[in-house]
């Protein structure tokens, strides 16, 4: 059936233009316990005195976000969990309870079921989460959706606005390595799929970046230890999609500009080792590769150096104006092109 010409493909508005398209339709939520709405990493709500609820939702649906060629169904667990923790994390608060929606293709067994679970239980007790609810259904692919509900003081949450100019920018951990990894992965189905019962893949060398990829650990760790320490950042986001597109989202919402030094990315020896071997650039890999779920803060200058210098990695700083550079390690400004994932297409990079 031929499409109908007035109707408009996703890929013209892309996953950010379609979500302000749905907002104007649903308008912005209101109400006086509601704190945060649909423009940050995850909903805030007051439930009473200083206490809040934080609520976030994740999908992962297979040929999208995932193969069960090189998924193993328990680290498809696992990361269900963790990337719906890490939206938590970005709001600087606790996870509590989760529910899971399971859509399930014929094709999927049982003790398939039982391994996915398996991984969901370990990561639930890795971040102190319980499985509370959700539902099953039939479904053409496999499709994976959670909910997690957090808390936290009202005082404690941090959103993506808040940065001001001379506040530092920072992250929690290396980047790029998680892209490098699917690119290993993607690499190593081809050649299954070539060369089959022949295909001997080498994995050990690749260990490093297939881990970050398919196992990826939300930061709450830094989040539990900023508590203790008595810090706060101003601004906050997790690496989700690459700071080629979550650093323009501090940068929107705080309205500043931002100067990245590129070469203050902290990046893993195993993920320079796999852009070499891709003949790829590895700054490209940090900056734009995405599923890092490292933590980008914005802080002033005394808050960092309360900060655990392990987890606390200076990278640029918030500028005036609306500019988003990067200095090259050649001393060139250059702007931050616009990159990262993003779905239906448009700025689509991984």
């Amino acid at each position: 059936m031929p499409r109908d010409s007035s109707l408009t493909p996703l890929r013209q508005y892309g996953e950010f233009g379609l979500i302000d398209a749905l907002r104007r339709i649903l308008g912005e939520p209101s109400g006086d316990e509601l704190l945060t709405g649909i423009s940050d990493d995850a909903a805030v709500y007051r439930i009473e005195g200083d206490r809040v609820h934080v609520i976030t939702t994740d999908m992962l649906v297979e040929g999208v976000h995932f193969d069960r060629l090189v998924m193993p169904m328990e680290y498809l667990g696992s990361k269900a969990i963790a990337v719906n923790v890490s939206d938590i994390a970005a709001m600087n608060a606790e996870p509590r309870y989760a529910t899971i929606g399971l859509g399930l293709p014929e094709n999927v067994f049982v003790e398939q079921i039982e391994e996915f679970y398996q991984g969901v239980r370990k990561a639930c007790d890795l971040y102190g989460v319980q499985v509370v609810g959700g539902d099953t259904t039939a479904a053409a692919r496999l499709t994976v959706s959670v909910t997690i509900v957090g808390e936290a003081a009202a005082s404690r949450i941090v959103h993506r606005r808040g940065a001001v100019p001379g506040d530092l920018l920072c992250t929690t951990g290396e980047l790029g390595g998680a892209y490098a990894g699917l690119r290993v992965l993607l690499e190593q189905r081809r050649e299954l799929q070539e060369k089959g019962e022949d295909f001997a893949p080498d994995i050990d060398k690749y260990r490093y970046v297939i881990q970050r990829q398919l196992v990826p650990r939300a930061r709450l760790d830094v989040v539990r230890d900023w508590a203790a320490r008595g810090v706060r950042p101003h601004a906050l986001i997790d690496l989700s999609d690459g700071i080629g597109s979550d650093l323009r989202h501090i940068c929107l919402a705080s309205g500043c500009g931002a100067e990245l030094h590129l070469d203050a990315l902290t990046i893993a020896p195993e993920t320079y080792a796999v852009a070499e071997e891709l003949g790829e650039d590895v700054g490209a890999l940090a900056l734009f590769g995405g599923e890092d779920y490292e933590l980008l803060f914005a802080a002033s200058h005394e808050e960092v150096g309360h900060m655990d210098s392990e987890t606390c990695h200076v990278i640029g700083r918030c500028t005036t104006g609306t500019d988003v550079m990067v200095r090259m390690p050649n001393g060139e400004l250059l702007p931050l092109e616009r990159g990262g994932y993003e779905h239906f297409g448009a700025g689509n990079t991984s």
